[in-house]
């Protein structure tokens, strides 16, 4: 039985890598992928999308969209990043006392499937934000920004000295996404584009060999 699987993700940059990599692959799965950044608020009639501002906003875009479609075939999940999560999201408090990244992101997933509390539901947290994936191999943002090569391997360099990219921590000034914008400054500019290229380039078999908490989510979703 074919499925149809709704992405509800953070921004722009996720919805884009959900369309360019992981749609072509799941269809070979006969899964049909839909992807829309979360609502973060009305106004004048107006929608606007992207950035987490607020667990009970998140909450209830998730819920509007699983009673948009209560078909049997429907999937739902999440691409949220673990990086800048709102405090008031459910688990925030006791994942925070954990220094085990892999401990810290099943938290929150775990208390937002309880939240939720849908069996069509999937939730996924990344580890700890989008650039994470780019950090695989960053030696492939060279096709975007040849000009910062000197840059660019610097981070090959710091990438090595970690187990796997999604360990790479969550602090203001040393997530993957400030890592980056500090060895290349164009990065924040264009990263809706330059993102989700470099991690084309990259592949999911390198994506998912070097970020074991990404390759056990895109395994779940296979298996629907």
């Amino acid at each position: 039985m074919a499925v149809r699987l709704h992405f509800i993700v953070e921004g722009q940059t996720e919805e884009t890598f959900v369309n360019q990599t992981l749609r072509p692959h799941l269809e070979r799965f006969s899964i049909w992928v839909k992807a829309r950044c979360v609502e973060t608020r009305r106004k004048g009639g107006t929608k606007y999308r992207g950035g987490i501002l607020s667990y009970q906003k998140a909450r209830r875009d998730v819920t509007l969209w699983m009673l948009e479609d209560q078909n049997a075939d429907a999937r739902f999940t999440t691409m949220f990043d673990l990086y800048g999560l709102p405090h008031d999201f459910p688990g925030y408090v006791e994942a925070a006392r954990l220094q085990d990244s892999y401990q810290r992101v099943t938290i929150p997933e775990d208390s937002l499937r309880k939240n939720v509390s849908d069996s069509r539901f999937i939730p996924y947290i990344q580890l700890h934000e989008f650039e994470a994936l780019l950090l695989a191999d960053p030696q492939k943002l060279d096709a975007q920004f040849n000009e910062n090569r000197v840059g660019i391997q610097r981070l090959v360099r710091l990438v090595n000295g970690f187990r796997s990219p999604e360990l790479i921590d969550d602090g203001p000034d040393s997530a993957p996404s400030k890592r980056i914008a500090e060895e290349i400054p164009a990065y924040p500019r264009s990263k809706v584009s330059a993102g989700p290229i470099t991690a084309e380039r990259i592949g999911l078999h390198t994506l998912r060999t070097k970020c074991q908490h990404f390759d056990a989510w895109l395994g779940i979703l296979e298996s629907l």
